[in-house]
């Protein structure tokens, strides 16, 4: 004989009430589980950060410059009052002078300045000038003349000084000028020399005498 269960206790009636209510808990466990968040609970505390040194940029101190005062403005000139009652010894004389339209006002001319004409100053010509006695007797001049320099004896300085100057038409020695020096007194040395030098014979061009430059290399050696 079959046992039946009673009405009151029977479950199959409730099947459906209690899946539904499985079906929105898990619904709901979802849900929260989407929207759960984790926080750090690390307790940060300011003296455990650390900063980055960053060096101060040190601006310098600038101080204005005080401006010295104007000069003082120059004194007044003084005026001297002449009393109106003075009485001249002397009356000034006024001389008459008749003009009309018919006189003639005569321009006067100035003068012009003469302009002067400097010679001019030729770097190659016909006839060079030549020393006295030719090229050897200018080399034995030099060597003869120059003192080495106690400078450049000391140092060793030794080499050649390059020197230009101008043979004018007279054959006189003039603005002497150092191209190329070699310093330890050798440079004014031998411009010395140069300009103690005695009257060339004056360079030619179309038979006439004229101004030449003229260029000399002067060679300082120790022995």
């Amino acid at each position: 004989m079959d046992l039946k269960k009673k009405p009151e206790v029977d479950l199959e009636k409730k099947r459906g009430f209690y899946f539904q209510i499985g079906v929105a808990g898990a619904l709901l466990i979802t849900l929260a589980a989407f929207e759960w968040k984790s926080y750090d609970n690390s307790n940060y505390s300011l003296g455990d950060l650390q900063m980055e040194d960053i060096p101060e940029e040190i601006i310098p101190i600038t101080k204005q410059e005080e401006k010295p005062p104007p000069p003082p403005p120059p004194p007044a000139p003084v005026i001297n009052i002449v009393e109106d009652d003075v009485i001249l010894d002397e009356e000034p004389e006024i001389m008459e002078t008749e003009m009309d339209e018919d006189t003639e006002i005569q321009e006067v001319e100035e003068k012009e300045e003469e302009a002067v004409d400097e010679p001019e100053i030729f770097l190659i010509v016909e006839k060079m000038p030549r020393f006295p006695g030719g090229e050897s007797a200018l080399v034995k001049y030099l060597s003869q003349n120059i003192k080495y320099p106690p400078i450049a004896r000391e140092n060793g300085i030794t080499g050649t000084v390059y020197l230009t100057f101008v043979i004018d038409q007279t054959g006189s020695v003039k603005d002497v000028k150092i191209l190329r020096g070699i310093g330890g007194g050798c440079d004014e040395e031998a411009k010395r020399v140069v300009n103690a030098m005695p009257r060339w014979t004056a360079g030619k061009q179309r038979g006439k005498n004229v101004s030449v430059q003229y260029n000399l290399p002067v060679k300082f050696t120790l022995k």
